[in-house]
């Protein structure tokens, strides 16, 4: 019997937190309607409600970064340089910074990895950013790719806040000289 009662408070108790949890993501839906950088932050495959304001509230406006790649490295997403005279030599990611931001970014672009090969499984189009995750993903493993494919969404994050554009799945950088 008394266990019975102590499963029952504690069954109570998760109910509890999970209208909690509803109640704080409605909030964050709130915010997220009412911010227009938070709702184009959600147009990237993988970025969802949590991340995009997460974003938002750690980091600001990326307009502060000289550009993607210091963006990214920001967030410990690039790799690290153990270069010595000619020869340079890059190895795993820095992990500096926000470390719950780099794992939201990285989590989310497993998800956009998977939903890529489901759509490679199924026979239906790519999109370029698909079709690159892919490709990388035989060559590295899906650990690897899945961090590129993260430092490629925190890059193309970065310029979509400092063009004021949409997210363009099929998008092709052009160098300027």
């Amino acid at each position: 019997m008394p266990l019975r009662h102590t499963l029952a408070e504690l069954l109570e108790q998760l109910a509890r937190l999970a209208q909690g949890m509803i109640a704080i993501e409605q909030r964050l839906q709130s915010i997220a309607q009412s911010d227009p950088v938070c709702l184009r932050h959600q147009q990237v495959p993988g970025l969802g409600l949590l991340t995009a304001t997460a974003l938002r509230a750690s980091t600001g406006p990326l307009d502060r970064f000289r550009s993607g790649r210091h963006f990214a490295a920001w967030i410990g997403l690039a790799p690290r340089e153990h270069s010595s005279g000619s020869q340079r030599r890059l190895g795993r990611i820095s992990k500096r910074g926000d470390s719950y931001l780099r794992l939201l970014l990285i989590h989310g672009a497993r998800a956009a990895l998977r939903a890529a090969q489901v759509r490679q499984q199924r026979a239906q189009p790519l999109t370029r950013l698909q079709t690159w995750a892919i490709d990388l993903r035989q060559r590295v493993g899906h650990n690897k790719a899945a961090v590129a494919l993260a430092n490629k969404m925190a890059r193309r994050l970065w310029a979509m806040e400092h063009h004021c554009a949409n997210f363009d799945p099929n998008h092709v950088s052009v160098r300027t000289l």
